[in-house]
């Protein structure tokens, strides 16, 4: 994977880079007939009279569209439309049957709203232009090996929701970090599956570059980014290209361009089009949307807890951080996770169950590629095992251990796993006591040094006592011990 370019200027350039992102919306029917939009079926076996705009048909609004296009709007805080207009979008291509696609121009139905997420420790907020429904085209099926093109219909039709950025990021990490959150943001409330490699979630980046303070430059657009490792690769390549081009004098023309994985390069396809160029105008089948504020109201009642206002009330609840909250929320699986683990356990832990959860689990999740509903170690497991930290029977070393052998056995238990590898941290203070007199005794020196102000000379005798007892000493136990024996 190519090293992401720092949101910094780039050879003496800043990058801009806006987002068209196209979501296909989770109903089970298309956005203006009752064809199915189930993914797989046989080329053209769910295309409809509608569909292809033949003599005679009528296009009719799916409530379910526009549904989870409100949804959208709430969870990002942008406004609902009270009236929006469909227009015909003009232009020839092979998978487009009707000659132009229904979507919304002047008037979409979600305007403005942010989405909000972490790159790093740093927060980061983008801006939304809007998010308006639409139609989606055919398929061209590409046969190299008979050279020749078929084409699919199956997908015209189905509804999707195009949402459109400012152009306010500056570089591909901030870029894919901005994607991963909006991923997760359509998932969380169910409006859409998120499969990118099935085409459910296809980003388009529109990247320039400038000098500081000057106007924008010219955009060219990458086309149908269906993985987040790629979305890096091609806005780096193409960052690079443009400078090249423009330190060698040549001047950017707008294009809309392919990223091709296995050179990872880009290539232009098409000269980009404006918006003139698709000659749009209300559609006469289609009056206008009209969504009352009692519908909004309605869809805001039935909507699930938001990933925002669910790492609020951790924070409010559980004394988190922003950053720990926001982490935990990243998904719902990982949220619910946490707060089983919370109320399996002592009511005192929540930051270290936060960190297990954000450490050890998700490390072992992500080398495995699993998913946390496939996790080996239950959230009721995982409290037993952060009780026996917060109760000093084991050190966090030792629970690690534990944890182990957990993530592989599914039939062993907490407390006996303690037993059986013999890691119950030393509680008992006379033969603590005993050692640390022992180890004191043995390290003159040491003891010398920390008197005389070199606070590092104690970790030099905790290291020592924590060796003599095999590693089960209970460090917290220790240094308190030694501070007192040796401030006599």
């Amino acid at each position: 994977m190519s090293k992401a370019l720092p949101s910094l200027l780039v050879q003496g350039y800043e990058v801009v880079i806006g987002f068209e992102t196209h979501t296909q919306l989770s109903t089970a029917s298309k956005i203006f007939s009752r064809a199915s939009t189930a993914f797989g079926a046989e080329p053209n076996t769910q295309a409809c009279a509608v569909d292809l705009a033949l003599p005679g048909t009528l296009p009719v609004m799916n409530k379910g569209a526009v549904e989870r296009a409100i949804q959208l709007g709430l969870a990002l805080g942008s406004t609902i439309a009270p009236r929006s207009v469909f227009a015909r979008k003009n232009y020839f291509y092979p998978d487009l049957p009707k000659g132009y696609q229904i979507s919304q121009f002047e008037i979409p139905v979600v305007q403005g709203g942010s989405v909000e997420f972490f790159l790093g420790d740093e927060k980061k907020t983008v801006r939304l232009v809007r998010a308006h429904l639409e139609e989606d085209a055919g398929k061209s099926l590409h046969e190299e090996f008979i050279g020749q093109t078929g084409i699919d219909l199956n997908r015209a039709g189905t509804p999707l929701l195009e949402i459109v950025t400012e152009p306010d990021m500056r570089s591909s990490a901030e870029a894919v970090a901005y994607a991963k959150e909006l991923h997760k943001i359509v998932t969380w409330i169910g409006i859409c599956d998120g499969n990118m490699q099935e085409g459910s979630f296809r980003c388009d980046a529109n990247v320039s570059v400038r000098k500081p303070g000057a106007e924008l430059g010219t955009r060219r657009e990458i086309k149908n980014l269906n993985s987040f490792k790629f979305m890096q690769q091609a806005i780096d390549f193409e960052v690079r290209w443009q400078i090249e081009q423009i330190e060698d004098g040549h001047a950017i023309q707008q294009a809309t361009v392919l990223f091709n994985p296995d050179t990872g390069e880009t290539r232009a396809m098409r000269t980009k089009e404006d918006a003139a160029d698709y000659r749009y105008f209300p559609d006469p089948d289609l009056p206008p949307l009209v969504v009352a504020p009692e519908w909004v109201e309605r869809v805001r009642s039935e909507m699930a807890e938001l990933p925002r206002v669910m790492a609020a009330r951790f924070g409010a609840n559980y004394g988190l951080s922003e950053y720990d909250a926001t982490a935990l929320t990243q998904s719902k699986g990982i949220a619910r996770y946490f707060e089983a683990a919370i109320a399996a356990g002592q009511p005192a832990q929540p930051k270290l169950a936060a960190n297990w959860v954000m450490g050890e689990v998700a490390r072992r999740l992500n080398a495995q590629d699993l998913d946390i509903a496939q996790a080996p170690v239950a959230a009721d497991q995982l409290a037993k095992l952060l009780d026996r930290i917060a109760d000093g029977t084991v050190s966090n070393n030792a629970a690690r251990q534990v944890f182990d052998v957990l993530w592989t056995d599914a039939d062993a238990e907490v407390d006996a796993v303690i037993e059986a590898k013999g890691l119950k941290q030393m509680n008992d203070t006379g033969a603590l006591e005993a050692i640390v007199d022992t180890v004191i005794a043995a390290n003159a020196k040491n003891v010398a040094e920390f008197k005389a102000g070199n606070e590092k000379a104690l970790n030099a005798l905790v290291g020592q006592i924590m060796k003599a007892s095999a590693g089960k000493a209970n460090p917290g136990q220790v240094n308190a011990l030694l501070k007192v024996k040796l401030a006599g």
